[in-house]
């Protein structure tokens, strides 16, 4: 038992492990960041250039429910696409803010390693060491 306990330990604290734990909690925070940028901002925008009308409301009744004595409407069964829509439009900009976070990324990763190939090649020889070495090269010859 011990045996797993520590394997597990290692296991666990590992740096992939703790960076994909910090990378949940991040896209957690993330994604509900993008659900109100959705649900406040776009999502108004999009029900104004509809006529007014809220698009999670969109549905299409299959069976109409009753009302109760209150007046609330139980039984109706209904396909809540305007609900679809609306998680749609969420995920396509959380994959579009991804994206452009993985492509700022891997450029800013590609612009480092060309700074270090330009750091690590060695320096052109002056022109008085290119003629010494054909000198050299012809006099290797005879």
């Amino acid at each position: 038992m011990k045996k797993f306990i520590q394997d597990f330990k290692e296991f666990a604290l590992k740096g992939n492990v703790m960076d994909m734990a910090i990378g949940v909690i991040i896209g957690g925070a993330f994604g509900k960041i993008v659900t109100s940028l959705v649900d406040d901002v776009i999502m108004p925008l999009v029900t104004r250039a509809c006529g007014g009308m809220d698009l999670t409301q969109w549905k299409w009744v299959l069976a109409e429910g009753t009302a109760n004595a209150e007046g609330v409407m139980e039984g109706e069964i209904a396909v809540q696409y305007g609900n679809f829509i609306q998680t749609a439009i969420d995920f396509l900009i959380i994959a579009l803010c991804i994206f452009l976070a993985i492509k700022g990324i891997a450029k800013m990763n590609r612009k480092k390693k060309e700074e270090e190939a330009a750091e690590e090649a060695p320096a052109e020889p002056s022109d008085e060491a290119k003629l010494l070495t054909e000198i050299r090269d012809l006099l290797k010859k005879d």
